[in-house]
C-alpha cells in the first residue's frame, strides 16, 4: 500500500486513512478529495477487498496540522458507499482523534490517547449515568455507544 509521509516539522501531527471498502470507480475521486485536504497529490495502492467482492481497499499515512483527520472525514462524507477510518495522533496543541464511517451507521468520533486507546471525557460518562439511572442494560448500551462498539 502506498504511504505518503511529509518530512517531520514542528506543529504537525501524524495520521492514517484506512479505506476499508469502496467501489473501484470512486478511487480517483477519493484520492482527489484527500489530495485537496493535504495540499499535495496522493495515490493509494488499491487492493481487492476479500470480504466484499467487487470492492477495493487502501490506506495512506500523512503528516499535517492538527484537525486534518476531521477535514479528511468531512471531505469523504460525500461518498455514501465508502467505509473508512481516519486516525490522528495527539499533538502538543490537540488531542488525538479517530473517526469511523460506514454507510449504515454514519460517523463515529472518539478522542484518542497517546497509546491509541479511546478516551472518554467525564461529561460523556456523566450523561450516560444520568440518562440510564439504575438500568444496567441502558448504562451498558450508553457506554458501548460512546466507545463506538457498533463501528
Amino acid at each position: 500500500m502506498a504511504v505518503h509521509m511529509v518530512a517531520e516539522r514542528p506543529g504537525l501531527t501524524r495520521g492514517v486513512l484506512f479505506v476499508h471498502s469502496t467501489p473501484r470507480a470512486l478511487c480517483p475521486h477519493l484520492e482527489w478529495a484527500v489530495s485537496d485536504v493535504l495540499g499535495s497529490r496522493v495515490s493509494l495502492d488499491w487492493l481487492p477487498q476479500p470480504v466484499l467482492p467487487g470492492q477495493v481497499r487502501g490506506e495512506i499515512s500523512w503528516q499535517a496540522k492538527a484537525g486534518t483527520a476531521a477535514r479528511i472525514t468531512s471531505a469523504l462524507r460525500q461518498f455514501k458507499t465508502v467505509r473508512y477510518e481516519v486516525a490522528e495522533e495527539p499533538s502538543r496543541s490537540a488531542e488525538g482523534e479517530r473517526f469511523a464511517v460506514t454507510p449504515n451507521l454514519g460517523v463515529f468520533r472518539a478522542t484518542m490517547g497517546p497509546h491509541g486507546d479511546i478516551m472518554i471525557h467525564e461529561e460523556r460518562l456523566r450523561a450516560v449515568l444520568s440518562s440510564s439511572g439504575s438500568d444496567v442494560k441502558a448504562m451498558r448500551a450508553g457506554v458501548e455507544a460512546i466507545l463506538g462498539t457498533a463501528w
